[in-house]
């Protein structure tokens, strides 16, 4: 039980030496570490202000990257319809320039069948001509086979031609 019950003696010694440890700490260390506490303090508030200040900057920054966006999302919707415009403007003009052609081309085909059929034409009209004057040549030759055929024709047509 002594164990348990310190000694009126050792009791001043360690209150002395407790005492003296708490004068030499306030006197020599309390002041530094209050001073690195305090510092320490101040560091941590700037960090969290300067946190803070990157975070606004980060939100402006990222509303300044979303404004980039929408301006270039807006720029390239606008070189997308000025293609488009411009592709419809080209196929509405190789349309007009392919019918314009086709129309000319029609225009010739119709004056090469006309030129085909007047010359079909012509040449029908020479072919029954000379079919008519070989058969009015036969004919002839048939019907004035005789000498007594052609007088009577002779007779004819100078009657024919005093009438007249």
């Amino acid at each position: 039980m002594k164990l348990l019950t310190p000694d009126f003696g050792l009791v001043i010694w360690m209150s002395i030496t407790f005492l003296t440890v708490l004068f030499l700490l306030s006197k020599f260390a309390w002041k530094p570490i209050m001073k690195m506490i305090s510092e320490r303090e101040k560091s941590i508030e700037e960090a969290l202000l300067s946190a803070e200040r990157a975070k606004a900057d980060m939100l402006k920054l990222q509303a300044g990257n979303e404004q980039l966006l929408r301006d270039a999302q807006a720029e390239r919707d606008l070189i997308l319809k000025a293609a488009r415009d411009a592709k419809d403007e080209i196929v509405a003009e190789a349309r007009n320039k392919a019918s314009q052609e086709a129309e000319r081309l029609i225009g010739l085909a119709r004056e090469a069948i006309n030129n085909e059929r007047m010359a079909a034409v012509t040449e029908l009209k020479n072919q029954v001509a000379q079919l008519s004057l070989q058969v009015a040549e036969k004919l002839i030759k048939q019907q004035l086979s005789s000498d007594e055929k052609q007088k009577e024709l002779a007779e004819k047509l100078l009657s024919e031609l005093k009438l007249n």
